[in-house]
């Protein structure tokens, strides 16, 4: 990605721009000094088709002519007033990151009366209510459905959002908590701490035996003590801990992937999970009703 980020692309395209437009300036200089010779005297270049068809030798049209002009001066002041050339930001101060922003208050004080009247609602109430739930469903499809699908039930490595499994709690304020700040899940590699590889091969097992899951009941015995390891954070139960996020091991719930080498993978390179903040895409009323349809997903009976 580098290869696309370096100095050398804004030189290359600056380069191309003003080769086009230097170009257009000189062909029309060029032109206009150029006056090809009438072989026959009559104006026209000698060349003729179906025998009477003759290739007049007029100048270009001045309509013509002013539009190169016109493009010229607009391409060169255009240059100098918006960010075109290299680095430089240009005089009108125009970025798209401005724009962007001004559009998206315009766009805020537009539709601040419709969420004026959720954000006293609470929750559970906005959850049932049809308008809200309806905008809220927007909201997800367009901003967190890349990552949790469109159906909600997430995929490998992004949290299934409708069957009340939480890794930083599942309550209302947990929810705008998780929208508006982001979450950052870390599990280091932890295989020198359980020990020797068939330490870790044992461990796995054990994680399938808590979960209910196929596993080798003789390796899981063995695991068990070696298990300790991974208890500071996931608890001696393996109930996980929400507080700091960590998994539940118990409930056959697998956000990495499932079975005796998916463990073992994430035993001896451990993962790194992000999930980015909202707080500068939504304002808190917008936050609001997503946390009430999220929240409708796995705790309303009458969800659709």
């Amino acid at each position: 990605m580098s290869d696309f980020t370096n100095s050398f692309w804004p030189m290359f395209i600056t380069v191309i721009s003003l080769a086009g437009v230097f170009g257009c300036a000189l062909l029309l200089w060029l032109t206009s000094k150029i006056k090809a010779s009438s072989p026959n005297g009559d104006n026209t270049n000698g060349h003729v088709w179906d025998e009477t068809l003759r290739e007049m030798n007029n100048p270009l049209p001045r309509w013509w002519v002013w539009m190169f002009i016109i493009t010229i001066v607009f391409s060169l002041f255009y240059f100098v007033s918006y960010p075109s050339l290299g680095a430089n930001p240009g005089k009108l101060g125009w970025t798209q990151a401005k724009q962007y922003e001004q559009e998206m208050a315009v766009a805020n004080a537009k539709i601040a009366p419709l969420y004026a009247k959720f954000a006293a609602m609470p929750i559970e109430q906005l959850a049932n209510d049809k308008e809200a739930k309806a905008i809220g469903e927007r909201l997800f499809m367009n901003n967190c459905a890349q990552c949790h699908g469109s159906d909600a039930h997430g995929s490998k490595g992004f949290p299934n959002l409708t069957d009340n499994d939480w890794i930083h709690g599942g309550s209302p304020e947990k929810i705008t908590e998780t929208i508006t700040n982001g979450r950052i899940g870390m599990m280091p590699p932890m295989a020198a701490a359980v020990g020797n590889e068939d330490d870790v091969k044992n461990v796995a097992n054990y994680v399938l035996s808590i979960s209910g899951s196929k596993h080798d009941s003789a390796r899981a015995a063995l695991g068990k003590e070696k298990f300790a390891a991974c208890a500071a954070c996931h608890g001696a139960e393996g109930k996980g801990n929400q507080a700091i996020g960590s998994l539940n091991l118990t409930d056959g719930i697998w956000l990495h992937g499932a079975g005796e080498e998916a463990i073992i993978k994430r035993i001896n390179h451990g993962i790194t999970n992000q999930m980015p903040a909202q707080s500068a895409k939504f304002s808190p009323e917008q936050i609001h009703v997503l946390t009430a349809y999220v929240w409708g997903l796995s705790n309303n009976a009458n969800h659709q």
